[in-house]
């Protein structure tokens, strides 16, 4: 059964965490040991996140600087065939324009077929650290949904190179999407115009990014509803784990505090005050979203998956 149908079925808010791959060089352990903590809460399925080739210098005897392309976090198609091996979760990677070939996405596609992986959530993903913006991969996508657009002709058994093959299971994937608005869009409502673009060429469902006023999420919903976009909208949340959160989501990820959490987190002292604050506040927007019947909450772990165990104790 897919997320989709998973999301459409479920009586009850199910539960679902995002991994990172481990850094280049060390081992897989790191992210047995986050779902072990978790998996007690029977999760519905696991996200595992994709990250770009990146451009570094490395100096060398001689004191020249050598330009390198790397993959710092590489394996996630591996680390979501090893998951699913495991623990028998359902896993959902991620696929991105940023830093791929349409001919290398191709080759993902294809082993994760083979490994009968056919949930996906497909994203532009970000920008290249070197860049002042988005720029596409040569003989890459632009748009997270002319990547879609890719998949669905793969689903058809069409290949770049015109041969064809029998699929058996087709993908089925979701899109993300933004309540306080993408910090690239020009604003809310040409935001949403993507967004449905996105869904009327086959996203199933919606993981939002990370919020922290469960008020944004509703308004989110309502207006993507108005504007005809009826799928699954899964609420995204991560607890405050340390101090220098409190500039940094904001910084990072272009969202805001609400006034109450604000006015608390300038009272913190200590990583250990931000943490307590921050499950507490975690656990009320969860109580909130689960009695509004969301399909799913999905949480994400990064740096958070004490603080997420101890908020899954207290919704699940």
């Amino acid at each position: 059964m897919s997320i989709a149908k998973i999301l459409k079925e479920n009586k009850s808010t199910a539960f679902s965490f995002e991994i990172l791959p481990p850094l280049k060089g060390n081992s897989i352990n790191g992210v047995f040991s986050t779902i072990d903590k978790l998996v007690d809460f029977n999760p519905s399925y696991i996200n595992i996140t994709t990250h770009r080739n990146e451009v570094a210098y490395h100096e060398t005897e001689s004191g020249v600087f050598r330009k390198v392309v790397e993959r710092r976090r590489p394996g996630t198609v591996a680390i979501a065939s090893a998951i699913n091996h495991r623990y028998g979760i359902k896993t959902v990677p991620h696929i991105i324009c940023s830093g791929y070939t349409k001919e290398e996405i191709e080759y993902e596609l294809i082993d994760l077929s083979f490994m009968g992986i056919t949930d996906l959530l497909v994203l532009r993903g970000d920008k290249a650290k070197h860049d002042p913006r988005f720029i596409a991969t040569k003989e890459g996508h632009e748009f997270a949904v002319q990547l879609q657009q890719q998949i669905n002709t793969f689903n058809k058994g069409e290949f770049l190179d015109g041969s064809t093959m029998n699929i058996t299971t087709p993908f089925s994937y979701g899109t993300a999407g933004y309540p306080e608005k993408h910090d690239e869009a020009m604003n809310a409502d040409t935001d949403l115009i993507f967004l449905k673009d996105k869904v009327d060429n086959g996203a199933e469902y919606i993981v939002t990014q990370m919020f922290f006023d469960n008020k944004k999420y509703f308004e989110f919903v309502e207006k993507c509803r108005n504007a005809g976009i009826n799928v699954p909208i899964i609420p995204g949340l991560k607890p405050i784990a340390v101090l220098n959160h409190k500039s940094m989501l904001p910084k990072t990820f272009h969202i805001d505090f609400p006034d109450d959490l604000a006015k608390e987190l300038i009272k913190c002292q200590t990583n250990d005050e931000a943490k307590a604050l921050g499950i507490e506040w975690c656990i009320y927007q969860a109580k909130e979203l689960k009695a509004h019947n969301v399909p799913s909450i999905h949480f994400y772990s990064i740096n958070a998956v004490n603080s997420i165990v101890e908020v899954a104790k207290a919704i699940y």
